[in-house]
């Protein structure tokens, strides 16, 4: 039973948390006013968290879908592992309350360095990572070019991403396919031309 509580309690900071992040703004949102909204003692949020930035990373994980470990992705298909790490996409169900606390966290981030290190290290770093990974098995492979620049890739890749993430105020947001649609042009442009296995994996992707 203890257990059960002590999970309550937890989700119960996180949703005061993400709430008053969102309409305050992080720096004028204090444990107190979380322990207040909550209804939790602060005594037992720091039993939970060490400070307020350790509490706002669990937060933005959350909020963004990064709170469990993604799966591996290798399925001996390197264009549609591709596509899955770029069409993966946060809880939709929590859409409003991110577009709320990131302009809060970006402005955050700038301020406090190190906390917004901390955030790429947590949040881009893992996905670059896999990016990186898929690409030099493409070129050990021999279905990608061996003189392909893998950070120019992964930056090629997650690129359109930004853009639109960043700038999608007043614009059309991409479709669920868009993240398709950026592997398979990178695909196109970078892998062997000619390749049996390259044209195989480009008409497998589009089924």
């Amino acid at each position: 039973m203890a257990r059960a509580r002590s999970s309550t309690a937890h989700d119960k900071v996180l949703r005061a948390a993400l709430d008053l992040f969102g309409e305050r703004g992080i720096e004028a949102t204090s444990m107190d006013a979380i322990a207040q909204t909550s209804g939790v003692s602060k005594a037992t949020i720091y039993n939970h968290w060490a400070d307020k930035e350790a509490l706002l990373m669990e937060v933005m994980l959350f909020v963004n879908g990064l709170d469990r470990e993604p799966e591996p992705i290798d399925s001996g298909d390197l264009l549609r592992d591709l596509s899955t790490i770029l069409c993966r996409r946060p809880p939709g169900h929590l859409d409003a309350a991110r577009n709320r606390i990131t302009p809060a966290l970006m402005a955050y981030s700038a301020v406090n360095q190190e906390f917004g290190k901390a955030w790429r290290h947590r949040v881009i770093e893992p996905q670059r990572n896999n990016i990186r990974s898929i690409l030099q098995r493409g070129v050990e492979q021999g279905l990608l070019r061996k003189d392909l620049d893998l950070e120019l890739g992964v930056a090629l890749l997650l690129g359109p991403l930004l853009y639109f993430r960043i700038l999608q105020k007043g614009m059309k947001a991409p479709g669920p396919d868009f993240g398709s649609a950026v592997a398979e042009a990178f695909w196109r442009g970078h892998a062997i031309a000619g390749s049996g296995e390259s044209n195989r994996m480009s008409k497998t992707l589009k089924k």
